[in-house]
């Protein structure tokens, strides 16, 4: 990987090439790239500079540069070039990457585009387009190596030498019996550790892992996470092989489901570009969206405030640790919530885990409360005997802190915990359960919580 300040440095020669019109040089500069340091190095060039260092590109070079480059420097070199270079282009990216394009181009565009392709090379599009959005089916390439269990290993290495060219990955073989149903899937040195006459069916143990076609792409990580593969092949619901997906693939959704997941904890509507590159009004509306509705939930504090009014006029030092109340319970409902939801996300809880969460939280909400309940019984101790403050029923108020901490923060670490399990069941995304979310409902809660305790400790003397 290019250092930032070279690469830098090294986008200013190409301008200056580019600018002087001296192609052969730029010509000679590149060909020798390495694919994903060439998109790096066009990255953030003027479209114009990017497009002429592109079309300068040798042929397969410039397909195999075309896989790294963002979703949006593809359209654009797309729109860029004739259709002749736009065919060749399609025509040799590898499926999955040519899917993962076209479902990011709108329809019309799509349509225009597999008009394009080799009528076999349209043919694998059209089908690995019509998976559900979000799919396995839509991470696949169709290029893999299938053999025969009656084969022997000199059979299986004489047909990967003639069609092993086209494969995605050949670290792994698919057995394959009548019909294109999976058996078993080999590594490549267990062929090439054994004598050529062995039979492939005595490699064979019938242990293997697939992933199906319409499931989830998440389930896709969890798998490669779990099996610490580089491949894994795809079938259908009858168990036909038919494609495979490869760990470069699944890291894409990982860090795309990963971001979407932050973007949600912090109250985000998810976004589907770099954030320098998003145009400031969407910018503000995926933004404003959560705002709106979390400013509407913190209404809600300010109505329970309202139901307790007189309290507050009686006692007004009470409104002084208003903030320290609903803070805690909010931070400590954030912290859950964020726990549970990353947690679901690695397959580490699931919804039947729910009680054993509840128990957890339960006695790590009740231990924190009392943490923190006492720290805050502390202050106003240290504060009342150092400053004379709070008058001479401090004691009061400071039993009142400790008690309210301790329900607050309970609540918040069960609210935090459950609220992602109650979304996922009903068929929501856990991580819409965000920390600002979570917080807010805490707020309202907490309000209630504090003066429910306040008029118990407090009746007869402040109140």
């Amino acid at each position: 990987m290019v250092q930032a300040r070279d690469l830098e440095a090294q986008r200013e020669e190409l301008l200056e090439l580019v600018e002087a019109r001296r192609f052969e040089e730029l010509r000679s500069r590149l060909r020798d790239r390495e694919p994903h340091d060439l998109a790096e190095l066009m990255d953030d060039l003027p479209h114009e500079a990017e497009a002429v260092v592109f079309r300068i590109l040798p042929r397969e070079l410039a397909a195999d540069t075309f896989e790294y480059l963002r979703v949006d420097a593809q359209e654009r070199l797309l729109r860029a070039m004739g259709d002749r270079e736009v065919t060749l282009i399609l025509n040799d990216m590898s499926p999955d990457d040519r899917t993962a394009l076209l479902e990011e181009l709108p329809g019309k565009v799509t349509k225009r585009l597999l008009n394009l392709l080799a009528p076999d090379e349209r043919s694998v599009a059209t089908r690995l387009l019509g998976y559900p959005e979000d799919s396995v089916g839509r991470l696949m390439t169709p290029d893999y190596v299938a053999v025969k269990p009656h084969w022997t290993v000199s059979d299986a290495l004489t047909h990967i030498r003639e069609f092993g060219s086209d494969s995605e990955t050949l670290n792994i073989l698919y057995v394959t019996a009548k019909g294109g149903r999976l058996i078993d899937d080999l590594r490549m040195r267990e062929l090439l550790l054994v004598d050529p006459d062995t039979r492939i069916e005595a490699l064979m143990d019938r242990q293997f892992v697939a992933l199906e076609a319409t499931q989830d792409q998440e389930e896709a990580v969890s798998a490669f996470r779990r099996l610490d593969r580089t491949a894994l092949p795809v079938t259908d619901t009858g168990g036909i092989l038919v494609g495979i997906v490869t760990v470069d693939d699944v890291l894409d959704v990982a860090e795309e489901e990963a971001t979407e997941d932050f973007h949600k904890l912090g109250g985000v509507e998810a976004f589907d570009e770099p954030y320098l590159r998003i145009a400031i009004p969407v910018l503000v509306r995926k933004r404003a969206v959560w705002l709106v509705m979390l400013f509407i939930g913190e209404m809600l504090t300010a109505t329970a405030m309202g139901f307790f009014q007189n309290e507050i006029a009686k006692a007004v030092v009470l409104s002084l640790f208003i903030p320290l109340i609903i803070s805690s319970g909010g931070n400590s409902g954030s912290q859950a919530a964020t726990l549970v939801t990353r947690a679901m996300a690695l397959g580490e809880v699931t919804m039947r885990d729910w009680w054993r969460v509840t128990r957890r939280e339960l006695l790590a909400g009740l231990s924190l409360g009392v943490i923190l309940g006492a720290v805050g019984f502390a202050r106003i101790t240290v504060w009342a005997l150092a400053f004379k403050m709070y008058g001479p029923h401090w004691p009061l108020i400071a039993a009142t802190i400790f008690f309210s901490l301790i329900g607050v923060v309970l609540w918040g670490s069960l609210a935090g915990s459950l609220l992602p399990i109650v979304l996922k069941r009903i068929g929501a995304d856990p991580a819409s359960s965000s920390a600002p979310f979570v917080a807010t409902i805490v707020d309202v809660t907490g309000i209630i919580i504090f003066f429910t305790v306040a008029a118990a400790l407090l009746t007869g003397t402040l109140l």
